[in-house]
Protein backbone atom coordinates (compact mmCIF):
# COMPACT_ATOMS: atom_id res chain seq x y z
CA UNK A 1 0.00 0.00 0.00
CA UNK A 2 1.19 3.52 -0.80
CA UNK A 3 0.84 6.73 1.17
CA UNK A 4 2.43 10.14 0.89
CA UNK A 5 3.60 12.74 3.36
CA UNK A 6 3.50 16.09 1.66
CA UNK A 7 2.68 18.92 4.07
CA UNK A 8 6.12 19.16 5.58
CA UNK A 9 9.67 20.13 4.72
CA UNK A 10 10.36 16.52 3.69
CA UNK A 11 7.74 15.34 1.17
CA UNK A 12 7.97 11.65 0.41
CA UNK A 13 6.00 8.61 -0.71
CA UNK A 14 5.83 5.61 1.63
CA UNK A 15 5.30 1.96 0.71
CA UNK A 16 3.74 -0.26 3.37
CA UNK A 17 3.95 -4.06 3.52
CA UNK A 18 0.68 -5.58 4.70
CA UNK A 19 2.32 -9.00 4.99
CA UNK A 20 4.24 -7.75 8.00
CA UNK A 21 2.85 -8.29 11.48
CA UNK A 22 1.59 -5.19 13.27
CA UNK A 23 2.83 -2.68 10.70
CA UNK A 24 4.21 0.43 12.36
CA UNK A 25 6.58 1.87 9.76
CA UNK A 26 6.88 1.97 5.96
CA UNK A 27 8.71 -0.82 4.13
CA UNK A 28 10.52 1.81 2.07
CA UNK A 29 10.19 5.42 0.97
CA UNK A 30 10.54 7.40 -2.25
CA UNK A 31 11.75 10.99 -2.46
CA UNK A 32 11.53 13.57 -5.20
CA UNK A 33 8.22 15.46 -4.88
CA UNK A 34 8.60 19.12 -3.97
CA UNK A 35 4.86 19.73 -3.51
CA UNK A 36 1.75 17.86 -2.49
CA UNK A 37 1.28 14.51 -4.22
CA UNK A 38 -2.15 14.27 -5.88
CA UNK A 39 -1.83 11.02 -7.83
CA UNK A 40 0.01 7.70 -7.52
CA UNK A 41 -0.15 4.78 -9.96
CA UNK A 42 1.62 1.46 -10.50
CA UNK A 43 2.29 0.20 -14.01
CA UNK A 44 0.62 -2.97 -15.31
CA UNK A 45 3.09 -5.41 -13.72
CA UNK A 46 4.02 -3.11 -10.81
CA UNK A 47 7.43 -2.58 -12.37
CA UNK A 48 7.14 1.20 -12.20
CA UNK A 49 5.56 3.63 -9.76
CA UNK A 50 4.45 7.07 -10.99
CA UNK A 51 3.77 10.15 -8.88
CA UNK A 52 2.35 13.57 -9.76
CA UNK A 53 1.16 16.64 -7.89
CA UNK A 54 1.32 20.35 -7.30
CA UNK A 55 4.98 20.67 -8.33
CA UNK A 56 3.82 20.13 -11.95
CA UNK A 57 6.14 17.15 -12.42
CA UNK A 58 5.64 13.42 -12.89
CA UNK A 59 8.17 11.16 -11.21
CA UNK A 60 8.91 7.59 -12.29
CA UNK A 61 10.41 5.05 -9.88
CA UNK A 62 11.80 1.64 -10.84
CA UNK A 63 10.61 -0.98 -8.33
CA UNK A 64 12.16 -4.08 -9.94
CA UNK A 65 14.81 -4.41 -7.22
CA UNK A 66 12.79 -2.97 -4.40
CA UNK A 67 13.75 -4.02 -0.90
CA UNK A 68 13.74 -2.54 2.54
CA UNK A 69 16.03 0.45 2.24
CA UNK A 70 17.84 2.44 4.87
CA UNK A 71 17.68 5.48 2.61
CA UNK A 72 14.78 6.69 0.42
CA UNK A 73 14.70 5.78 -3.27
CA UNK A 74 15.02 8.53 -5.88
CA UNK A 75 13.12 8.69 -9.20
CA UNK A 76 14.63 7.15 -12.33
CA UNK A 77 12.96 9.74 -14.58
CA UNK A 78 11.38 13.16 -14.10
CA UNK A 79 8.80 14.50 -16.58
CA UNK A 80 8.27 18.28 -16.68
CA UNK A 81 5.69 18.58 -19.46
CA UNK A 82 2.79 20.08 -17.48
CA UNK A 83 2.55 23.79 -16.68
CA UNK A 84 0.13 23.28 -13.77
CA UNK A 85 -0.67 20.68 -11.13
CA UNK A 86 -0.82 17.04 -12.21
CA UNK A 87 -4.22 15.74 -11.09
CA UNK A 88 -4.23 12.17 -12.40
CA UNK A 89 -1.98 9.44 -13.80
CA UNK A 90 -3.32 6.42 -15.70
CA UNK A 91 -1.20 3.37 -16.46
CA UNK A 92 -1.98 1.09 -19.41
CA UNK A 93 -3.59 -2.16 -18.18
CA UNK A 94 -1.13 -4.35 -20.13
CA UNK A 95 1.97 -2.39 -21.16
CA UNK A 96 4.33 -1.11 -18.45
CA UNK A 97 5.80 1.47 -20.80
CA UNK A 98 2.53 3.25 -21.65
CA UNK A 99 0.89 5.77 -19.33
CA UNK A 100 -1.10 9.02 -19.44
CA UNK A 101 -0.91 12.10 -17.25
CA UNK A 102 -3.63 14.75 -16.85
CA UNK A 103 -3.21 18.22 -15.43
CA UNK A 104 -4.93 21.45 -14.55
CA UNK A 105 -3.27 22.98 -17.61
CA UNK A 106 -5.89 21.10 -19.67
CA UNK A 107 -3.38 18.71 -21.22
CA UNK A 108 -3.46 14.93 -21.32
CA UNK A 109 -0.05 13.53 -22.26
CA UNK A 110 0.31 9.97 -23.51
CA UNK A 111 3.75 8.41 -23.05
CA UNK A 112 4.85 5.30 -24.96
CA UNK A 113 8.43 4.47 -24.06
CA UNK A 114 8.72 1.14 -25.83
CA UNK A 115 10.74 2.72 -28.63
CA UNK A 116 11.85 5.99 -27.09
CA UNK A 117 15.45 7.06 -26.77
CA UNK A 118 17.11 9.96 -25.04
CA UNK A 119 15.07 12.28 -22.83
CA UNK A 120 11.60 10.87 -22.07
CA UNK A 121 8.88 12.98 -23.62
CA UNK A 122 5.18 12.54 -24.48
CA UNK A 123 4.41 10.70 -27.69
CA UNK A 124 0.97 12.38 -27.98
CA UNK A 125 -0.97 15.28 -26.48
CA UNK A 126 -4.71 15.88 -26.11
CA UNK A 127 -5.74 19.42 -25.18
CA UNK A 128 -8.95 19.99 -23.18
CA UNK A 129 -10.34 23.57 -22.80
CA UNK A 130 -10.38 23.35 -18.99
CA UNK A 131 -8.53 21.62 -16.18
CA UNK A 132 -8.55 17.82 -16.38
CA UNK A 133 -9.45 16.29 -13.02
CA UNK A 134 -9.26 12.59 -13.84
CA UNK A 135 -8.12 10.05 -16.42
CA UNK A 136 -8.21 6.25 -16.35
CA UNK A 137 -7.73 3.46 -18.86
CA UNK A 138 -10.55 0.97 -19.30
CA UNK A 139 -9.30 -2.15 -17.48
CA UNK A 140 -10.24 -4.56 -20.31
CA UNK A 141 -10.54 -2.61 -23.58
CA UNK A 142 -7.18 -0.88 -23.42
CA UNK A 143 -7.86 1.49 -26.34
CA UNK A 144 -10.58 3.21 -24.27
CA UNK A 145 -10.09 5.69 -21.46
CA UNK A 146 -12.33 8.00 -19.44
CA UNK A 147 -11.73 11.63 -18.50
CA UNK A 148 -13.36 14.12 -16.12
CA UNK A 149 -12.87 17.87 -16.02
CA UNK A 150 -13.67 21.06 -14.16
CA UNK A 151 -16.63 21.92 -16.40
CA UNK A 152 -18.38 18.77 -15.21
CA UNK A 153 -17.75 16.78 -18.39
CA UNK A 154 -17.15 13.04 -18.17
CA UNK A 155 -16.22 11.44 -21.50
CA UNK A 156 -15.35 7.97 -22.71
CA UNK A 157 -12.63 8.29 -25.34
CA UNK A 158 -10.87 6.06 -27.86
CA UNK A 159 -7.13 6.71 -27.98
CA UNK A 160 -7.08 5.69 -31.66
CA UNK A 161 -9.23 8.78 -32.34
CA UNK A 162 -7.72 11.03 -29.65
CA UNK A 163 -4.03 10.64 -30.48
CA UNK A 164 -1.84 10.19 -33.52
CA UNK A 165 -1.63 12.28 -36.71
CA UNK A 166 -4.10 15.17 -36.92
CA UNK A 167 -5.72 13.61 -40.00
CA UNK A 168 -6.76 10.62 -37.90
CA UNK A 169 -8.02 12.51 -34.87
CA UNK A 170 -11.79 12.75 -34.52
CA UNK A 171 -13.88 14.63 -31.92
CA UNK A 172 -10.97 14.59 -29.45
CA UNK A 173 -11.49 10.84 -29.25
CA UNK A 174 -14.92 11.14 -27.60
CA UNK A 175 -17.17 8.13 -28.19
CA UNK A 176 -19.64 8.77 -25.34
CA UNK A 177 -20.47 11.77 -23.16
CA UNK A 178 -21.96 10.95 -19.77
CA UNK A 179 -24.81 13.13 -18.58
CA UNK A 180 -23.77 15.05 -15.46
CA UNK A 181 -26.23 17.97 -15.57
CA UNK A 182 -28.88 18.23 -12.86
CA UNK A 183 -32.38 19.69 -12.85
CA UNK A 184 -34.91 20.45 -10.11
CA UNK A 185 -38.48 21.59 -10.72
CA UNK A 186 -38.34 24.62 -8.46
CA UNK A 187 -35.18 25.98 -10.13
CA UNK A 188 -35.13 27.03 -13.77
CA UNK A 189 -31.39 26.85 -14.57
CA UNK A 190 -29.74 23.46 -14.69
CA UNK A 191 -26.66 22.72 -12.62
CA UNK A 192 -23.42 21.08 -13.75
CA UNK A 193 -21.31 20.09 -10.73
CA UNK A 194 -17.59 19.74 -11.21
CA UNK A 195 -16.55 16.14 -11.78
CA UNK A 196 -13.57 15.94 -9.45
CA UNK A 197 -12.64 12.31 -10.11
CA UNK A 198 -13.76 9.21 -12.01
CA UNK A 199 -13.01 5.50 -11.58
CA UNK A 200 -13.85 2.19 -13.31
CA UNK A 201 -14.64 -1.06 -11.55
CA UNK A 202 -12.25 -3.95 -12.23
CA UNK A 203 -14.34 -5.38 -15.10
CA UNK A 204 -14.96 -2.02 -16.73
CA UNK A 205 -18.74 -2.47 -16.65
CA UNK A 206 -19.46 0.58 -14.52
CA UNK A 207 -17.83 3.79 -13.41
CA UNK A 208 -18.33 6.21 -10.55
CA UNK A 209 -18.06 9.99 -10.71
CA UNK A 210 -17.32 12.08 -7.63
CA UNK A 211 -18.98 15.49 -7.81
CA UNK A 212 -18.04 18.49 -5.74
CA UNK A 213 -19.64 21.72 -4.47
CA UNK A 214 -18.66 25.09 -3.15
CA UNK A 215 -14.90 25.11 -3.15
CA UNK A 216 -13.16 28.22 -4.39
CA UNK A 217 -9.77 28.20 -2.71
CA UNK A 218 -7.22 25.44 -2.48
CA UNK A 219 -4.09 25.44 -0.39
CA UNK A 220 -1.75 24.03 -3.01
CA UNK A 221 1.17 24.00 -0.70
CA UNK A 222 1.59 25.26 2.81
CA UNK A 223 2.24 28.78 1.55
CA UNK A 224 0.11 29.11 -1.56
CA UNK A 225 -3.63 29.73 -1.81
CA UNK A 226 -5.36 29.81 -5.18
CA UNK A 227 -9.04 30.59 -5.83
CA UNK A 228 -11.23 28.71 -8.28
CA UNK A 229 -14.72 27.18 -8.43
CA UNK A 230 -15.85 23.66 -7.68
CA UNK A 231 -19.25 22.18 -6.93
CA UNK A 232 -21.16 19.21 -5.43
CA UNK A 233 -23.53 16.27 -5.73
CA UNK A 234 -23.69 12.65 -4.60
CA UNK A 235 -21.37 9.89 -5.89
CA UNK A 236 -22.96 8.85 -9.18
CA UNK A 237 -22.81 5.40 -10.79
CA UNK A 238 -22.97 4.84 -14.57
CA UNK A 239 -23.09 1.78 -16.77
CA UNK A 240 -20.14 2.27 -19.12
CA UNK A 241 -22.30 1.99 -22.25
CA UNK A 242 -25.14 4.22 -20.95
CA UNK A 243 -24.78 8.03 -20.91
CA UNK A 244 -27.35 8.44 -18.13
CA UNK A 245 -26.64 7.44 -14.52
CA UNK A 246 -28.22 4.38 -12.93
CA UNK A 247 -27.63 5.16 -9.24
CA UNK A 248 -26.51 7.77 -6.73
CA UNK A 249 -25.14 6.95 -3.27
CA UNK A 250 -26.24 8.83 -0.15
CA UNK A 251 -26.19 8.56 3.63
CA UNK A 252 -29.88 9.25 4.12
CA UNK A 253 -30.16 6.10 6.26
CA UNK A 254 -27.92 4.43 8.81
CA UNK A 255 -26.40 1.05 7.88
CA UNK A 256 -29.22 -0.70 9.78
CA UNK A 257 -31.77 0.95 7.48
CA UNK A 258 -33.18 3.45 9.97
CA UNK A 259 -33.23 7.14 9.00
CA UNK A 260 -30.15 9.12 9.98
CA UNK A 261 -30.99 11.41 12.92
CA UNK A 262 -31.66 14.99 11.89
CA UNK A 263 -29.08 16.17 14.44
CA UNK A 264 -26.34 14.03 12.91
CA UNK A 265 -24.31 15.00 9.87
CA UNK A 266 -24.28 12.44 7.09
CA UNK A 267 -22.64 12.01 3.67
CA UNK A 268 -21.64 15.32 2.10
CA UNK A 269 -19.00 16.59 -0.30
CA UNK A 270 -18.66 20.34 -0.30
CA UNK A 271 -15.10 21.20 0.64
CA UNK A 272 -12.40 18.98 -0.84
CA UNK A 273 -11.50 16.93 -3.90
CA UNK A 274 -12.31 13.30 -3.19
CA UNK A 275 -11.42 9.97 -4.76
CA UNK A 276 -13.47 6.81 -4.29
CA UNK A 277 -12.91 3.24 -5.43
CA UNK A 278 -14.71 0.03 -6.34
CA UNK A 279 -13.75 -3.27 -4.78
CA UNK A 280 -14.72 -6.46 -2.99
CA UNK A 281 -11.73 -8.70 -2.27
CA UNK A 282 -12.43 -12.40 -2.73
CA UNK A 283 -15.40 -11.78 -5.03
CA UNK A 284 -15.34 -11.88 -8.83
CA UNK A 285 -17.12 -8.54 -9.25
CA UNK A 286 -16.63 -5.13 -7.66
CA UNK A 287 -20.05 -4.70 -6.05
CA UNK A 288 -18.88 -2.33 -3.32
CA UNK A 289 -18.03 1.35 -3.68
CA UNK A 290 -16.36 3.46 -1.00
CA UNK A 291 -15.95 7.22 -0.71
CA UNK A 292 -14.93 9.79 1.88
CA UNK A 293 -17.22 12.43 3.31
CA UNK A 294 -17.23 15.85 4.97
CA UNK A 295 -18.83 14.31 8.08
CA UNK A 296 -15.45 12.76 8.99
CA UNK A 297 -16.42 9.27 7.84
CA UNK A 298 -15.83 6.92 4.98
CA UNK A 299 -18.87 5.26 3.41
CA UNK A 300 -19.21 1.87 1.69
CA UNK A 301 -22.26 1.11 -0.45
CA UNK A 302 -23.24 -2.22 -1.96
CA UNK A 303 -24.00 -1.65 -5.65
CA UNK A 304 -26.70 -3.90 -7.20
CA UNK A 305 -26.14 -5.34 -10.69
CA UNK A 306 -26.30 -2.79 -13.50
CA UNK A 307 -29.29 -4.53 -15.11
CA UNK A 308 -31.24 -4.19 -11.85
CA UNK A 309 -30.30 -0.53 -11.45
CA UNK A 310 -31.37 0.21 -15.02
CA UNK A 311 -34.78 -1.35 -14.34
CA UNK A 312 -35.23 0.76 -11.21
CA UNK A 313 -34.20 4.04 -12.85
CA UNK A 314 -37.12 6.37 -13.58
CA UNK A 315 -37.32 7.97 -17.04
CA UNK A 316 -39.86 10.55 -18.15
CA UNK A 317 -40.48 13.32 -20.65
CA UNK A 318 -39.99 16.99 -19.81
CA UNK A 319 -43.78 17.44 -19.60
CA UNK A 320 -44.13 14.53 -17.19
CA UNK A 321 -41.34 15.96 -15.09
CA UNK A 322 -43.04 19.37 -14.86
CA UNK A 323 -46.30 17.75 -13.78
CA UNK A 324 -44.73 15.96 -10.80
CA UNK A 325 -45.91 17.11 -7.41
CA UNK A 326 -42.51 16.99 -5.74
CA UNK A 327 -40.47 20.12 -6.37
CA UNK A 328 -37.36 18.92 -4.52
CA UNK A 329 -36.64 15.82 -6.61
CA UNK A 330 -33.46 15.94 -8.69
CA UNK A 331 -33.05 14.42 -12.15
CA UNK A 332 -30.30 14.23 -14.76
CA UNK A 333 -30.99 15.74 -18.17
CA UNK A 334 -29.21 17.03 -21.26
CA UNK A 335 -31.47 20.12 -21.36
CA UNK A 336 -34.69 21.56 -19.98
CA UNK A 337 -36.78 20.16 -22.83
CA UNK A 338 -35.00 16.80 -22.89
CA UNK A 339 -35.96 13.56 -21.13
CA UNK A 340 -35.33 13.31 -17.40
CA UNK A 341 -33.57 10.43 -15.67
CA UNK A 342 -33.92 9.82 -11.94
CA UNK A 343 -31.37 7.18 -10.90
CA UNK A 344 -31.99 4.87 -7.97
CA UNK A 345 -30.80 6.37 -4.70
CA UNK A 346 -28.81 3.83 -2.70
CA UNK A 347 -29.67 5.52 0.57
CA UNK A 348 -28.52 2.84 3.03
CA UNK A 349 -24.74 2.41 3.26
CA UNK A 350 -23.35 -1.08 3.72
CA UNK A 351 -21.20 0.34 6.52
CA UNK A 352 -19.55 3.55 7.69
CA UNK A 353 -15.85 3.91 8.52
CA UNK A 354 -15.13 5.97 11.62
CA UNK A 355 -11.93 7.07 13.31
CA UNK A 356 -11.07 10.29 11.49
CA UNK A 357 -11.02 13.71 13.13
CA UNK A 358 -11.73 15.67 9.95
CA UNK A 359 -12.75 15.37 6.29
CA UNK A 360 -12.00 12.07 4.54
CA UNK A 361 -10.74 12.60 0.98
CA UNK A 362 -9.56 9.24 -0.31
CA UNK A 363 -10.74 5.67 0.25
CA UNK A 364 -9.21 2.62 -1.40
CA UNK A 365 -10.02 -1.10 -1.32
CA UNK A 366 -7.11 -3.52 -1.10
CA UNK A 367 -7.29 -5.79 -4.19
CA UNK A 368 -6.84 -9.01 -2.17
CA UNK A 369 -7.20 -8.45 1.58
CA UNK A 370 -10.41 -7.39 3.33
CA UNK A 371 -8.98 -3.93 3.91
CA UNK A 372 -10.07 -0.38 3.21
CA UNK A 373 -7.61 2.47 3.69
CA UNK A 374 -8.82 6.04 4.17
CA UNK A 375 -7.02 9.35 4.40
CA UNK A 376 -7.85 13.03 4.40
CA UNK A 377 -7.08 16.29 6.14
CA UNK A 378 -5.18 14.64 9.00
CA UNK A 379 -1.62 13.38 8.92
CA UNK A 380 -2.63 9.77 9.55
CA UNK A 381 -3.99 7.16 7.22
CA UNK A 382 -6.45 4.69 8.73
CA UNK A 383 -6.56 0.97 8.01
CA UNK A 384 -9.99 -0.66 8.37
CA UNK A 385 -10.70 -4.40 8.37
CA UNK A 386 -13.74 -6.38 9.56
CA UNK A 387 -11.58 -9.44 10.36
CA UNK A 388 -7.96 -10.38 10.97
CA UNK A 389 -7.51 -11.01 7.26
CA UNK A 390 -3.77 -10.38 7.09
CA UNK A 391 -0.79 -10.35 9.46
CA UNK A 392 -0.90 -6.59 9.83
CA UNK A 393 -4.45 -6.63 11.25
CA UNK A 394 -3.78 -8.96 14.18
CA UNK A 395 -3.78 -6.12 16.70
CA UNK A 396 -6.57 -3.94 15.32
CA UNK A 397 -8.80 -2.30 17.89
CA UNK A 398 -12.57 -1.72 17.47
CA UNK A 399 -13.45 1.49 15.69
CA UNK A 400 -14.92 4.38 17.67
CA UNK A 401 -18.69 4.52 17.34
CA UNK A 402 -18.82 8.31 17.42
CA UNK A 403 -17.19 11.00 15.31
CA UNK A 404 -15.98 14.40 16.38
CA UNK A 405 -18.64 17.10 16.24
CA UNK A 406 -18.15 20.65 15.06
CA UNK A 407 -18.32 23.06 17.98
CA UNK A 408 -20.88 25.85 17.86
CA UNK A 409 -18.37 28.57 18.71
CA UNK A 410 -16.08 28.94 15.73
CA UNK A 411 -14.29 32.18 16.65
CA UNK A 412 -10.89 30.53 17.01
CA UNK A 413 -11.33 28.59 13.76
CA UNK A 414 -12.37 31.77 11.96
CA UNK A 415 -9.28 33.55 13.27
CA UNK A 416 -7.01 30.72 12.08
CA UNK A 417 -8.64 30.72 8.66
CA UNK A 418 -8.34 34.45 8.06
CA UNK A 419 -4.74 34.45 9.26
CA UNK A 420 -4.02 32.01 6.45
CA UNK A 421 -5.86 34.18 3.92
CA UNK A 422 -3.79 37.14 5.10
CA UNK A 423 -0.63 35.11 4.39
CA UNK A 424 0.14 34.46 8.04
CA UNK A 425 0.69 30.82 7.26
CA UNK A 426 1.02 28.09 9.87
CA UNK A 427 4.56 27.19 10.85
CA UNK A 428 5.84 23.70 10.18
CA UNK A 429 5.55 22.98 13.90
CA UNK A 430 1.89 24.04 13.86
CA UNK A 431 1.23 21.81 10.87
CA UNK A 432 2.86 18.85 12.60
CA UNK A 433 0.54 19.48 15.54
CA UNK A 434 -2.26 19.40 12.92
CA UNK A 435 -4.77 21.22 15.12
CA UNK A 436 -4.27 24.32 12.97
CA UNK A 437 -5.25 22.35 9.89
CA UNK A 438 -8.36 20.88 11.53
CA UNK A 439 -9.35 24.34 12.73
CA UNK A 440 -9.18 25.86 9.23
CA UNK A 441 -11.35 23.14 7.72
CA UNK A 442 -13.83 23.31 10.60
CA UNK A 443 -14.40 26.95 9.69
CA UNK A 444 -14.85 26.06 6.03
CA UNK A 445 -17.44 23.41 6.89
CA UNK A 446 -19.44 25.85 9.02
CA UNK A 447 -19.44 28.49 6.30
CA UNK A 448 -19.80 26.39 3.17
CA UNK A 449 -21.10 22.96 4.10
CA UNK A 450 -24.75 23.55 3.23
CA UNK A 451 -24.51 25.33 -0.14
CA UNK A 452 -27.12 24.49 -2.79
CA UNK A 453 -25.56 23.20 -6.00
CA UNK A 454 -28.33 24.88 -8.02
CA UNK A 455 -27.35 28.24 -6.51
CA UNK A 456 -23.58 28.08 -6.72
CA UNK A 457 -23.17 26.21 -10.02
CA UNK A 458 -25.80 27.15 -12.59
CA UNK A 459 -25.66 25.96 -16.18
CA UNK A 460 -27.49 27.53 -19.10
CA UNK A 461 -27.47 25.90 -22.53
CA UNK A 462 -27.37 29.36 -24.10
CA UNK A 463 -24.25 30.37 -22.18
CA UNK A 464 -20.77 30.03 -23.56
CA UNK A 465 -17.99 28.44 -21.58
CA UNK A 466 -16.62 31.91 -20.91
CA UNK A 467 -19.92 33.03 -19.40
CA UNK A 468 -20.04 29.89 -17.29
CA UNK A 469 -16.51 30.50 -16.04
CA UNK A 470 -17.37 34.13 -15.24
CA UNK A 471 -20.32 32.98 -13.15
CA UNK A 472 -18.12 30.45 -11.36
CA UNK A 473 -15.47 33.04 -10.57
CA UNK A 474 -18.07 35.32 -8.99
CA UNK A 475 -18.84 32.76 -6.29
CA UNK A 476 -18.12 34.04 -2.79
CA UNK A 477 -17.16 30.63 -1.40
CA UNK A 478 -13.65 30.20 -0.04
CA UNK A 479 -11.94 26.87 0.59
CA UNK A 480 -8.46 25.49 0.93
CA UNK A 481 -9.32 22.22 -0.83
CA UNK A 482 -8.04 18.73 -0.71
CA UNK A 483 -4.47 19.52 -1.57
CA UNK A 484 -3.71 19.94 2.10
CA UNK A 485 -3.26 16.17 2.44
CA UNK A 486 -1.26 14.55 5.21
CA UNK A 487 -0.73 10.79 5.36
CA UNK A 488 2.07 9.31 7.38
CA UNK A 489 1.14 6.32 9.52
CA UNK A 490 -1.44 3.57 9.83
CA UNK A 491 -4.02 3.24 12.59
CA UNK A 492 -6.74 0.59 12.89
CA UNK A 493 -10.39 1.58 12.91
CA UNK A 494 -13.43 -0.16 11.50
CA UNK A 495 -17.18 0.21 11.99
Amino acid sequence: MLSCRTASLDPRINLWDFHQEDVKSPFCSFVGPTGNVLSLAFSASNRFLFSGGTDKTVLKYDTTHLEALNSPKSPSHVYCDHSDSVRSIACHPVQDEIFMTAGEDGNIYRHDERSSSGRPRPSDTLEIPTEVTGVQYHPVMDHLFVTSDGHGNVCLRDERMAFGPSTRRTLEGVVLVYNTKLTRRDVKPLSNPESSSVVFDREGNKLAVTMLVNMTCRLHEVIHIECLPSQHYLPTIYAVSDPNPVAVCSGRNLPDGSPAPSTERTYSNSCTMKHGSFGHPGVNTDDLYCAGSDDFRGYIWKIPPICKLTELRTEMSADEWESRKSSSAVAFTAGRTMRKYVPLEISTPFCRLNGHKSIVNTSVFHPHFLHVVTSGIEKDILLHSPTQASPCTSNLQPTPTQVRRLTENGDEDRHTYFRALAHFYPTNEELEDEQTTLSMFDHILREEGEADVFTVRRWNSDSSDEEQEEHDSDSSSDDFGARFGFVVSSQPFYD
